[in-house]
């Protein structure tokens, strides 16, 4: 398959480039590993189904011949010559491109801490994933827990399916949330989708400066105990959801060659005003080029496809509205700077790396990442260190030096394939 704009992936950022893309009628293939599109923020399942501007763009996308949708696909590696290696549930793929947009979004950060193996406990986004993919909640009691909004939008998801949240735990002091909440009205939109959810929440308690110390449990959690302050309580729950913020995908552009730069404890795929990469060809939108929220990504998804295709005018007159997504992005990471005792939650027996079973304390012996995954095989699982190298670089400082193919557990006819 050969396309003249190549995306990978389909939330926001992804959709808006290829409504872009393909309104001026070029050749556009959209690349997804869910088995719908939408991304995270848009995810579809069972009972949830595409609506409002989700259900506009792929309305708009289904009305234009040259289309591609590759729903439940997976890059596995770059080729040489703007060629990716794809596999879906049946076959291996070859993409070829001749301008490629990188709109992988990001995905949540966990750290370790004593319980948080447990079943039962997830991230916030994971509960909504969860949810939508058709999990029962109904009459169970749930703890939210961690930094940001991504608290509130699973709460809300979680009470509209039968659900009752104990608590919204936050880790940032009241003082920074309750200014954080006063910038809202530089977004109007936001700040009214922050009231509606503050309204439907209004009996759930809502801790602030306090997080999550242990997830206590035999076969599943059934209590979390929260550090409130210089107090603690015991919290009884069901399901404990806990994730701090949200960390830039940026495997693929960074195996692609990509510049990267440092954004909040973490690392973006670094763009010019374009969203152009430091590659040739290669664009990058969304939340792989900085974590910044939904209306962001898609304004970054219409300039990078803008400019894939040479309409730079077109992308010009969207650099305001960017900007302005831009200033509510660095409100947020100010508003929900981690605290620095969230680096020693774990206790030397707690694991670290889920994958290989390695102790948090075995890994906090040496003296860098690549010591670590020498020494104790930290990281070298299936998921390559997507969650213990992240755990890595907020705890420990380590940099993190991106992954090798296959980028996700491939067949090895697939493999083959990519390399003949």
């Amino acid at each position: 398959m050969n396309f003249d704009i190549l995306i990978i992936g389909a939330g926001p950022a992804g959709l808006n480039a290829a409504c872009t893309g393909a309104q001026a009628g070029a050749n556009v293939g959209v690349v997804d590993d869910n088995a719908l599109p939408g991304g995270q923020i848009w995810r579809q399942g069972p009972r949830h189904r595409a609506a409002g501007p989700a259900r506009a763009l792929l309305d708009a996308l289904a009305k234009r011949p040259y289309v591609t949708l590759l729903n439940g696909t997976r890059i596995v590696q770059a080729l040489p010559g703007r060629r990716l290696l794809a596999e879906d549930a049946s076959r291996a793929l070859t993409l070829g491109y001749d301008r490629l947009i990188i709109a992988s979004g990001a995905r949540e950060r966990f750290l370790p801490y004593p319980g948080w193996t447990l079943p039962g406990v997830t991230g916030a986004g994971g509960l909504q994933a969860l949810i939508k993919g058709g999990v029962p909640v109904r009459g169970e009691r749930i703890v939210i827990a961690g930094s940001g909004p991504l608290l509130w939008a699973a709460a809300a998801t979680a009470r509209q399916h039968g659900a009752t949240v104990a608590a919204l735990v936050e880790q940032a002091p009241s003082q920074a949330v309750r200014r954080f909440a006063a910038g809202l009205a530089r977004t109007p939109a936001k700040l009214a989708q922050a009231l509606r959810m503050r309204f439907d929440l209004r009996a759930t308690p809502y801790w602030c400066n306090a997080y999550v110390v242990e997830a206590i449990g035999t076969s599943r959690v059934t209590q979390a105990r929260v550090r409130d302050g210089e107090d603690e309580r015991l919290v009884d729950c069901d399901r404990l959801a806990c994730a701090y913020g949200l960390v830039p995908n940026t495997g693929l552009g960074a195996a692609l060659g990509c510049r990267l730069t440092a954004q909040a404890d973490s690392s973006a795929i670094a763009v010019d005003e374009w969203q152009r990469t430091s590659v040739d060809g290669v664009l990058a939108a969304g939340e792989c080029a900085g974590v910044g929220g939904m209306e962001l990504a898609a304004v970054e998804g219409r300039i990078a496809a803008h400019a894939a295709l040479g309409e730079t005018a077109d992308a010009r007159q969207l650099f305001a509205a960017r900007e302005r997504y831009r200033r509510f992005a660095a409100r947020l990471h100010a508003a929900f700077e981690l605290a620095p005792a969230l680096r020693t939650l774990a206790q030397p027996d707690t694991v670290f790396c889920r994958c290989e079973d390695v102790a948090y304390g075995d890994v906090a012996r040496h003296a860098s990442w690549r010591d670590a995954k020498l020494q104790t095989r930290c990281g070298m699982g299936p998921c390559q260190g997507k969650i213990c190298g992240d755990a890595a670089a907020f705890c420990f400082g380590w940099p993190q030096h991106g992954q090798r193919p296959p980028f996700s557990p491939a067949r090895i006819e697939t493999l083959l394939q990519g390399g003949s």
